[in-house]
């Protein structure tokens, strides 16, 4: 609790830089949430066999290859004067993999375009979607910037992660990331999760990767900042994430304003039209 006797946003910290792609994440979010199966059908791009978020697949792991020669000291924070590679020696792929989720956003186009009240922002300060309230309207689907809401095959009703609201409510971390075994996930209140990360871009930039970067955790940018935030070791969009996310919302009350404005306008031409027509001579 803070000062206030209000509850600290909390949020997830995924450090792509330490996930190795074991999908226990998936499944431990399947098995608490009791998501059906969907397919579980590989690509034949990679080993991923979910292939993105989805009203089925709440929590998803990128498999990323890149023909890129990688130094596995540096890899490895183990950066030396001995360790460069010479003439493009050493593995010439690496894998960037990566666990994806919902954003639960400071500034949620989803909630902003529901119009039974299904979605709504819990006292953790993520978005969860009631099952019961949803009346399957698909608003929410193109509104989020994201593309993470999905309508259930057969169901009709929107769905996506709640990191785990229940388990919040009686004091346990999400099922995924209790799950993951290095750490790849974290847990905990947003402003400790910032911190933390930058402390952890810092030390990847000085063991000799400089392309580490944080994605997500600016409150300033189109939507306010998001709640699951990540360290990517690459650009957004190599990991399917768009590059400069906005709240799709964000003109709503301009264009409204423009709506209103213009219905008061014609009303007023319609009724001048009828004062001339009452004032003409017979």
């Amino acid at each position: 609790m803070t000062e206030t006797g209000e509850r600290p946003r909390v949020g997830f910290f995924t450090d792509t830089s330490v996930c190795i792609g074991c999908k226990a994440c998936e499944v431990a979010c399947k098995e608490w949430n009791a998501i059906p199966e969907d397919g579980l059908l590989l690509t034949g791009m990679s080993y991923d066999n979910t292939q993105g978020l989805g009203a089925d697949t709440w929590r998803h792991v990128a498999f990323i290859e890149q023909r890129k020669p990688v130094d596995v000291f540096q890899a490895a924070g183990q950066a030396d004067a001995g360790s460069k590679l010479v003439d493009g020696a050493g593995p010439e792929l690496r894998w960037l993999m990566a666990s994806d989720v919902c954003k639960h956003c400071t500034h949620a186009a989803c909630l902003d375009v529901c119009p039974t009240g299904s979605l709504f922002r819990t006292e953790f300060g993520t978005v969860v979607v009631q099952e019961d309230i949803c009346n399957g309207c698909g608003y929410c689907i193109p509104a989020c910037p994201y593309g993470v809401i999905d309508q259930r095959k057969g169901d009709g009703r929107a769905w996506k992660c709640t990191m785990c609201y229940d388990r919040l409510g009686a004091g346990m971390e999400p099922a995924c990331a209790k799950a993951c075994p290095t750490d790849s996930i974290q847990f905990g209140p947003l402003d400790e999760l910032r911190e933390r990360a930058e402390i952890r871009v810092r030390a990847l930039h000085d063991a000799g990767q400089p392309e580490a970067r944080l994605y997500g955790h600016d409150p300033g940018d189109g939507v306010g900042g998001v709640g699951a935030f990540f360290l990517l070791l690459d650009e957004p969009e190599v990991y399917g994430l768009p590059p400069d996310p906005v709240v799709t919302t964000r003109d709503l009350p301009s264009m409204w304003r423009h709506a209103a404005a213009a219905a008061v306008a014609m009303a007023a031409g319609v009724a001048a039209c009828f004062l001339r027509t009452g004032r003409r001579p017979r």
